[in-house]
């Protein structure tokens, strides 16, 4: 079996961060991204690419821009319109949804969706998502085995955020077809094919979802529990969304909470086979913490931020200066658009000890991995619980998994993880 994360020489990522611009990266960087990162902390961390945008790679200057929500503006209406076509369904989606918008509509619909995530509601999800493991775990022992990410990993949260909206049981099959789509699209460059299947999965999406919103009408849900009802219901002082508002963020949530907790999954279970050592350590913690709950969620809160920290599910995040600024000392115009490698940040020696080590015991681990400031990710709290009962109960039940094959990278820049994990019950 060939390595999971293939080494590059200094020399190769040198090379690569000379010229480095992510709309020409070469395969081997999207095999293993993180020397040509450490090279572009070292010589060049506020990196100027050729279409005039930055790239930032030292985690203290993500964080002075997470900050400074006033010179930096998550919109992407004008950097969107020429990658899609402004009124495209792939813009229009983009452009509307949380997590590329600027108060007062991204504060109205996160105060909305966390008004349904709260800690209570939360730790009421924990004995069906318990059940939903378990049974996938029982499918997975019959079999001998099966595939880490299709047969695991991508059915948690496709279940878990299906539950959050109440969409019926039988019309979820598509749901990870379309977001690997829209999300897709998201990449710093895409072939007319990739656009193509964007703009119909968004299609695709809105058709069903019009259904669902029409019949959660008719018939409301609990709003403490059900996402979608509360979204429709607005708030209390009759602030209420649009039918295209509600409907692009309901696209929105099936998608984050999608693809960034499969990824969370899928990078944890197979960097415990890259790293035997870890997964000992992690093995033996486990069982010391047998029958004390507390102790045993704290082992697992650990390793699942290092997880987070050391193989980011979001590589990428995007900001744009809407006045003259600077960042690391560098000048930034208004208009600059600026690339924030979460990836990067997160194995920063500036901020981690020992960065390129997966330490599942680390301490004070503040990664990025969700974002920071306005725009922290709405549903940390829920990827947490998600990433810490799948992956415990993953190893209790199967001590001895092994990898049968070579796991199958996605491809991405932006959301790193797998297609693909085959493995066997040993």
């Amino acid at each position: 079996m060939n390595p999971i994360t293939p080494p590059m020489t200094a020399a190769r990522a040198q090379a690569i961060a000379a010229s480095f611009d992510l709309r020409a990266l070469p395969a081997d960087f999207l095999a293993n991204p993180y020397p040509v990162y450490a090279a572009l902390r070292e010589t060049e961390p506020v990196r100027r690419m050729p279409d005039g945008s930055v790239f930032l790679t030292r985690c203290a200057d993500l964080m002075a821009v997470y900050r400074d929500a006033q010179a930096f503006s998550s919109d992407k209406h004008v950097e969107f319109a020429p990658k899609y076509g402004a009124g495209s369904p792939l813009f229009e989606h983009h452009t509307t949804s949380l997590v590329f918008n600027d108060p007062p509509l991204h504060t109205r619909v996160r105060r909305l969706i966390m008004g349904a995530l709260t800690r209570r509601a939360i730790a009421e999800m924990e004995p069906g998502l318990i059940a939903l493991v378990d049974q996938l775990l029982d499918g997975m022992a019959a079999r001998g085995g099966g595939d880490l990410i299709e047969d695991f990993a991508s059915a948690i949260p496709v279940e878990i955020i299906g539950n959050l909206l109440d969409v019926p049981h039988g019309d979820r099959g598509p749901l990870r077809a379309w977001s690997l789509a829209i999300l897709g699209a998201l990449e710093p460059t895409i072939t007319p094919q990739q656009q193509a299947l964007g703009n119909q999965a968004v299609s695709e999406m809105l058709a069903y979802l019009r259904t669902l919103v029409v019949a959660r009408r008719q018939r409301p849900g609990d709003p403490e529990r059900d996402v979608l009802t509360r979204l429709i219901q607005g708030e209390t002082n009759g602030d209420q969304l649009s039918e295209v508002e509600l409907l692009q963020n309901c696209i929105f949530l099936l998608n984050a909470g999608h693809e960034t907790t499969t990824n969370l999954i899928g990078n944890g279970l197979i960097a415990l086979q890259e790293f035997p050592e870890a997964r000992v350590r992690l093995q033996h913690a486990l069982k010391a913490s047998a029958g004390d709950a507390v102790a045993e969620e704290a082992v697992l809160g650990r390793a699942v931020d290092e997880f987070l920290r050391f193989e980011s599910s979001n590589q990428l995040g995007n900001r744009r200066a809407v006045q003259d600024t600077q960042v690391g000392g560098v000048a930034l115009p208004a208009g600059t658009l600026v690339t924030l490698c979460i990836g990067a940040a997160n194995r920063d020696p500036a901020q981690f000890t020992h960065p390129e080590v997966l330490d599942l015991e680390r301490e004070g681990n503040k990664h990025l991995a969700f974002g920071f400031g306005i725009h922290q990710c709405a549903g940390l709290s829920l990827a947490r619980l998600e990433g810490r009962i799948a992956i415990g109960r993953f190893l209790q039940r199967f001590p001895g998994y092994r990898l049968t094959d070579t796991p199958v990278r996605g491809g991405r820049a932006r959301f790193r993880g797998f297609l693909a994990a085959p493995f066997s019950v040993d």
